[in-house]
């Protein structure tokens, strides 16, 4: 589709921004609001399936409930010029693919908080009965104040609907960043986001791919039966806890992993000293005065016992002890007037 066309009246396409396997998307405004927006318009042969369309509406609809400060919005969606089109908040940036590009690999304290954002928008829309399917780099766009914002749930599905044996021809997401299952060709899960991330993640320590193949069919081998290099090896920083983590979410097998982004999020802002309570400072002992020697346990005179020795260092306080002495006879001699009074008020039968 060419840039300067309007969309249902409303949406002007202004500029191309990316182009995919199913869609284009386009920088463009919104006529009617006055702001800017991002389009994401499907290729034809998709739009033109009735069936696709079906899907393709319910999925759009399910992506505009979540609300989360780390999930690109959903504004609208519609079908104009033969092309389905879903209408979002335009997110000023880049996205994580680009950066890795342009630095290789993040520092540890520069990678932590990214991913922990990243967890906190997969985390609610795992809450929510979502599975975003396709998470990787491309699809993790970071604003210039490094905020995360995932995108592109235009694929995700509810939950309730995956029948957990369910099988299928279509393999979700993308060959690089795909989980086992979903390279088996069966439904995805939470935990399959988990392990996409899993994947992002060794390759924002380690500036590399736990696999790498040209032919999809061996890089989905690999997913299934390879064990990836421990990420130490390649990057020395990582903390050996870390990639104790690194290695968990990388399992084969679901159950092994953290089920949920919440989970994995949890564990990982442990590492992520700006959320860390800080520590109260260990005030230093004071150095001991040469003029003041420490002072030592008088030594035991012969033939005493212990007991009497320490009792050479008792400190009794005889002001307290008189002053409870004269509290006690003062109560006391209260009682012989109290005991009048009664007698007095109360005198007894004849």
């Amino acid at each position: 589709m060419e840039e300067n066309v309007l969309l249902n009246d409303r949406y002007l396409l202004q500029k191309l921004v990316g182009r995919g396997g199913m869609a284009s998307v386009y920088q463009a405004r919104d006529l009617m609001l006055e702001r800017p927006v991002a389009i994401k318009v499907l290729r034809e042969a998709y739009s033109r399936d009735p069936a696709f369309r079906e899907r393709f509406r319910q999925e759009a609809k399910a992506a505009a409930n979540l609300s989360h400060p780390n999930i690109v919005t959903v504004h609208d969606f519609g079908y104009d010029k033969g092309r389905l089109f879903i209408i979002m908040e335009h997110v000023p940036g880049t996205d994580l693919r680009t950066m890795l590009e342009q630095r290789g690999r993040f520092p540890v304290e520069e990678a932590i908080p990214l991913l922990v954002q990243i967890c906190a928008g997969l985390g609610y829309a795992h809450r929510a009965g979502l599975v975003h399917c396709d998470i990787k780099p491309h699809n993790i766009l970071i604003t210039p104040d490094r905020r995360v914002k995932v995108t592109d749930f235009g694929i995700a599905r509810a939950l309730a609907s995956i029948n957990p044996d369910e099988l299928t021809d279509i393999v979700w997401g993308s060959p690089q960043y795909f989980s086992p299952e979903q390279a088996a060709g069966k439904a995805p899960s939470p935990s399959s986001d988990v392990y996409s991330l899993g994947v992002i993640m060794y390759q924002m320590l380690t500036g590399q791919l736990p696999f790498v193949s040209a032919s999809a069919e061996e890089l989905a081998e690999m997913h299934r039966q390879a064990a990836p290099v421990p990420p130490r090896k390649i990057n020395q920083d990582i903390p050996p806890v870390l990639e104790q983590i690194i290695l968990k979410i990388l399992a084969k097998e679901p159950s092994a992993r953290y089920r949920t982004a919440d989970q994995l999020g949890r564990v990982l802002m442990t590492f992520d000293p700006s959320r860390q309570p800080p520590t109260q400072p260990v005030p230093p002992r004071a150095p001991l005065s040469p003029a003041s020697p420490p002072q030592t346990r008088p030594s035991q005179a012969p033939g005493q016992s212990p007991v009497s020795a320490g009792n050479n260092n008792l400190n009794i306080d005889w002001v307290t002890v008189g002053l409870a002495l004269l509290a006690v006879l003062a109560v006391g001699g209260l009682i012989p007037f109290w005991i009048w009074v009664y007698f007095t008020t109360n005198p007894p039968l004849p």
